[in-house]
């Protein structure tokens, strides 16, 4: 069975029920994946730990921007992406170029949301049960989906077929040129997937295997300058999908913080990042968190032509 059957099959998976309101992409699946529980002593935790910087390597793959080249509410996608492109440079141990993951696929094919909105775990358990995702340099991010209103988007065409998964293209349409698909490209897989919540679970989920995308109240950080968030009175309702890469501790005013890393671009935050009071389930953040275990991942390819017609 080749992965676009796989595709079709699980067409009718994962139900996503889309409101065009306040969303700010987020929007919750029916069946959750499995949830992990540990007994945890946090006291052997630093206080301080990031994926960017561990021993002096940074471990975070490209920061992403959802919002070029037009506006689209692709969190979900983006965040859980971002965390699991990152879990598998962990894996790597930061060798070789990093391997960053096709945000466009999952909005052609994923079953898991549009640019209306969707679920960070149904991404993974599309991922998982698609058998893997094509790497970046397969398809570029247009801001697309099918049920875009964007004017962009309308003369498209962004439905599951194999050259909405990878593809290449010749050369100049007035010299003859032809887009074609790749049937045989890099991918990255999922070997298991889950929720987990709580602050200390979340702490241990990151600190042992890598980041993790979890929900977040947006409107609270829609104008956000710096420095450390510590908004207790603000709604826990989760409207937005980031990942969060560690944390962090200011010895000045003796607080702990997540370092959560957005999806709207460095010109955004701090440099792309905001810190949040860690412990409290600010925002919401602390309650909806998917993980992905890396799989496995293509270290050496196929050869096509430049042309892919051998592909």
């Amino acid at each position: 069975m080749n992965l676009l059957q796989n595709i079709f099959l699980l067409s009718n998976v994962i139900s996503v029920s889309c409101n065009s309101g306040d969303y700010k992409g987020y929007i919750p699946q029916d069946q959750p994946p499995h949830s992990i529980k540990y007994n945890i002593d946090i006291s052997k935790y630093p206080k301080s730990w990031s994926w960017n910087n561990v021993n002096n390597t940074n471990y975070l793959t490209k920061n992403l921007n959802q919002h070029i080249p037009q506006y689209c509410g692709s969190c979900w996608a983006h965040g859980a992406l971002s965390s699991f492109a990152d879990r598998i440079k962990i894996a790597r141990k930061a060798s070789g170029p990093d391997i960053n993951l096709a945000v466009q696929f999952l909005l052609n094919c994923g079953n898991a949301g549009t640019c209306n909105g969707g679920d960070h775990s149904a991404a993974y358990d599309f991922i998982y049960r698609y058998g893997g995702i094509p790497f970046d340099t397969c398809l570029a991010y247009e801001a697309c989906s099918s049920d875009s209103s964007e004017e962009a988007c309308k003369s498209r065409d962004y439905t599951c077929k194999p050259s909405n998964i990878c593809r290449t293209c010749s050369t100049f349409t007035s010299m003859g040129g032809t887009c074609k698909e790749i049937d045989y490209y890099p991918n990255a897989t999922i070997s298991e997937h889950g929720l987990v919540f709580g602050h200390t679970h979340v702490m241990k989920e990151i600190y042992e295997r890598g980041p993790i995308a979890c929900g977040i109240n947006a409107d609270a950080i829609l104008d956000y300058k710096g420095g450390i968030l510590d908004l207790p009175n603000e709604s826990k309702e989760v409207d937005h999908i980031i990942s969060i890469v560690g944390w962090g501790y200011d010895d000045s005013s003796g607080k702990q913080y997540w370092v959560v890393r957005n999806s709207w671009g460095e010109y955004w935050g701090e440099m792309g990042f905001v810190r949040v009071v860690l412990g409290d389930n600010q925002l919401g953040l602390e309650s909806n968190c998917a993980w992905a275990v890396p799989g496995s991942w293509t270290e050496v390819n196929l050869p096509c032509n430049e042309d892919g017609s051998n592909c």
